[in-house]
């Protein structure tokens, strides 16, 4: 009897023990098999690549296929003849951090805040209720990273890794700023950046990217430091330009472009990618030779004529932007946001508004942007608008000039035609005083749309010099600082 009971419990435990066995082996092989699924490439899935390419400070006169003749850019040119070319298009700030908050949320940076640009000693940053196109990709399982300039903010809850981006790289903030370092991730990687291989450094990093996330969808965002003063290239391209140093940066920047498009190609991800190249706002004037060209436009950067704004953009993505298109109406800076996000199938926030409107329709040549006005902001003061080819300009008591900002004498009221005027050397205010009356209305109606604005951030302080001016007095008024030291 107990023999036989001794049988049955053992043949009990050998089942239980193949039961075990069964559930770990569904188990492990499920689990094999799902890990399997993470890592493979996602043949079926259709939504692109997004590339944005960011330059600092470049002209609307500087690349080959917007007019330059002593600049060779066959690369960004190739973009142009292979997609589409923006004539009208318009960086939200003609300085540095509002466009590229406006870049990356689509939104105008006076509803956050930024009239001005962020310095290494800024404690404040793109407040961080702020939602990126980063971060919205990433929720759609996206690889994303930046490369380059940041300048959104260096506190690290500021930082890319905190705004959306699996992966940063590069100096937080312009490079003419004390302290320029790179970073990678949140921590300082050089403490000793030579400026001359920056373009070439970004590059490879960039490309590594695209090799690491080559079997995924990827928004890749490189934001050149250059041509922002001061300017450096590496000595493959010194020499190269019939346009000084100017021109040899450009052409190690189109260089860069090049280079993104070959790997794309290499790993057969183009005809699936958009490409997007910009720039944040104008050239910088009062750097002369080093300062780039706004071409025929009025002025540059840090004034809110056409020059300051108006910016050389083009699209690329072979599979759905029909080649060699010009639209020639305007589309700004904001409307990459919403763009993206449709394209990507992913949905942005309702809890918002946004100041940017959707032209995947302009891309694929299917139809033309929605008419919005524009309203020209310089700092947190509103200048000028714009509404179809019509821009009103108020009066401006001039700027005598300084070593960081161009001298621009003074104007009245300006009301131009910019289709037939892009320069604005035509004043018609006192010819169409119906007209300005209209123009004005309607600047001031859609600036009371946006409600009550936040003000302006904190983004440095003015040092107390007193103490210079003590000593200057007390040693007769000369120079006491240089004197002793």
């Amino acid at each position: 009897m107990h023999s036989v009971v001794n049988k049955k419990i053992e043949i009990m435990k050998i089942k239980n023990l193949l039961f075990v066995f069964t559930v770990l082996f569904v188990f492990v092989t499920c689990t094999s098999d799902r890990d399997a699924r993470k890592i493979q490439p996602r043949q079926d899935d259709k939504r692109p690549n997004i590339v944005i390419i960011y330059c600092d400070d470049l002209g609307y006169g500087d690349l080959g296929c917007f007019g330059a003749n002593d600049i060779k850019t066959p690369n960004i040119d190739r973009m142009a003849s292979e997609g589409i070319k923006f004539t009208e298009f318009y960086s939200a700030s003609p300085v540095c951090s509002p466009s590229r908050a406006a870049l990356l949320t689509g939104r105008i940076p006076q509803r956050m805040g930024i009239n001005n640009v962020f310095f290494p000693e800024s404690y404040t940053g793109m407040p961080l209720e702020e939602i990126t196109i980063a971060q919205v990709l990433k929720d759609e399982e996206y690889a994303t990273g930046i490369i380059g300039k940041w300048h959104l903010g260096h506190m690290e809850k500021f930082l890319p890794l905190q705004r959306g981006f699996d992966e940063y790289f590069g100096i937080p903030y312009s490079n003419d700023m004390e302290s320029v370092v790179y970073l990678r991730g949140n921590e300082v990687v050089d403490y000793h950046v030579d400026q001359r291989y920056i373009t070439k450094t970004y590059t490879g990093e960039a490309l590594t990217f695209i090799e690491n996330h080559k079997d995924e969808p990827f928004f890749l965002y490189i934001a050149h430091n250059m041509p922002h003063v001061p300017i450096y290239a590496s000595e493959d391209f010194l020499g190269t330009s019939e346009r000084g140093l100017y021109g040899d940066v450009i052409q190690e920047i189109d260089w860069n472009v090049g280079q993104v498009i070959k790997k794309l190609e290499e790993h057969n991800l183009l005809q699936n990618t958009l490409i997007i190249f910009s720039s944040d706002n104008g050239p910088w004037l009062v750097m002369e030779d080093h300062g780039g060209s706004a071409g025929y436009l009025r002025e540059g950067k840090q004034f809110t004529f056409e020059g300051g704004q108006r910016i050389p953009t083009l699209a690329m993505w072979p599979s759905r932007i029909p080649p060699g298109q010009t639209y020639d109406d305007m589309a700004v800076m904001m409307d990459w946001f919403p763009t993206i996000a449709n394209i990507a199938e992913a949905e942005i926030p309702d809890d918002r508004p946004y100041d940017g409107v959707d032209i995947s329709r302009v891309l694929f040549g299917e139809g033309r942007r929605e008419w919005t006005g524009f309203l020209y902001f310089d700092l947190a003061e509103l200048q000028c608008y714009r509404e179809g080819e019509w821009k009103v300009k108020l009066p401006y008591e001039g700027y005598s000039g300084s070593r960081l900002k161009k001298a621009v004498p003074p104007h009245p009221m300006l009301l131009v035609n910019l289709k037939s005027d892009p320069g604005e050397k035509n004043n018609l205010a006192e010819q169409m005083p119906e007209k300005l009356q209209d123009m004005l209305n309607k600047m001031d109606s859609v600036k009371n749309a946006l409600g009550k604005l936040p003000p302006s951030l904190v983004v440095g302080t003015n040092s107390d010099n007193s103490h210079l001016e003590y000593l200057n007095m007390k040693h007769g008024g000369r120079n006491y600082w240089h004197k002793k030291w």
